[in-house]
């Protein structure tokens, strides 16, 4: 590593880490001073919701981070001449914004790896226990589709893997064959055990004289393979989020039932792919600061600059929750603004670079 590019991540780190602790104290401290009076008493509900609150406000003050941190490095940089040093010792443009594209992209794949990790439900665990709900966590009334079985479970419980009062029905042709009922189910070895289960079939040729149902009982029935319950739960909670690996594993099963996935998918492609807005904003800020220091504007540059990543990062965040709310496709308002954005960019930044 080249000595100016060590310099170049020493300023630059340091600046970066400087703004996402201001950020994290500021949006952490709020919140909890606004919700200090709901919280539970217990110190350590309390210091759960403080770490909870932080990593979900880790996913919006990291990307912002990156930008400011750079936006403070090149401000320095230019008010103590030391862009003009760098290319005065043959540093090109790109030796000097690399490394930091380079640091940026690492931070925003390691905050994608977190958020496959149950860390990504921060957010709804921290709502949990300031609604007095974090060791109660239930969903009831759930009804959905399996293949060719539909599910009723009258009560879910995520966190233990449960489900009570089971109604299954086996459809074939819009006609109801099979109907297993039991008063509980539990998800082991990716599938759902249901206990005790009574089995009802319908025979296929019906006589109203000799005709009579087939009723057995099972000791252990599986069905559901590959169903989570936090799928289950995530699914039927309008407002609640998915780890990338649950939301895959969602996608998947629910495409395959031809349920709607676009909350799903919004979900997805807001976690892989919005973070990375930021990258542009690095190299349009780069490509639109001064090397001269005398005529340079330091309080319009800082401001435009903090201002116009804002307006990118509230405009996407505004297109997500349309997305969430059913509003708009996610390809349309997630994957498209987001390819015209790096587009646009991208002619920005050539265009300055070369007059």
């Amino acid at each position: 590593m080249r000595i100016i590019t060590k310099y170049i991540l020493k300023k630059y780190l340091l600046n970066f880490i400087i703004v996402l602790i201001s950020l994290e104290l500021f949006f952490v401290g709020i919140d909890f001073l606004q919700n200090f009076k709901e919280l539970p008493q217990s110190a350590n509900l309390q210091l759960l919701y403080v770490l909870y609150n932080a990593f979900f406000t880790l996913t919006l003050a990291l990307p912002l981070s990156i930008v400011f941190g750079w936006i403070v490095t090149l401000v320095i940089f230019i008010k103590n001449n030391e862009l003009v040093a760098f290319h005065a010792v043959g540093a090109t443009s790109k030796n000097i914004y690399s490394s930091v594209v380079k640091v940026s992209l690492f931070l925003i794949t390691l905050l994608i790896f977190l958020q496959a990790t149950p860390l990504a439900y921060s957010y709804e665990e921290k709502r949990k226990i300031l609604k007095g709900e974090y060791f109660t966590n239930s969903k009831t009334d759930i009804f959905l589709k399996y293949n060719e079985y539909y599910v009723y479970f009258k009560k879910l419980l995520p966190l233990e893997k449960k489900a009570e009062d089971i109604h299954i029905f086996k459809v074939d042709d819009k006609d109801i064959v099979q109907s297993i009922i039991a008063k509980n189910a539990y998800f082991q070895n990716n599938r759902w055990y249901v206990v005790d289960a009574k089995i009802i079939n319908k025979p296929k040729d019906i006589d109203i004289n000799t005709t009579k149902l087939d009723v057995r009982y099972e000791k252990f029935l599986h069905t559901l393979e590959g169903f989570k319950p936090k799928i289950l739960d995530n699914v039927y909670e309008t407002k609640s989020n998915f780890s990338i690996l649950d939301a895959v594993s969602a996608l998947i099963l629910l495409n395959n039932q031809g349920i709607n996935t676009d909350k799903i998918r919004a979900a997805l492609y807001n976690q892989v792919i919005v973070s990375f807005f930021v990258i542009p904003i690095l190299l349009l800020v780069f490509a639109y600061a001064s090397l001269n220091s005398r005529f340079f504007n330091v309080g319009k540059f800082t401001s435009a600059s903090i201002f116009g990543t804002l307006v990118i990062w509230g405009i996407f965040f505004m297109l997500f929750k349309f997305t969430n709310g059913g509003v708009l496709l996610p390809e349309v308002s997630i994957l498209l603004p987001m390819i015209i954005w790096v587009s646009i960019s991208l002619v920005l930044y050539k265009r300055k670079i070369n007059s």
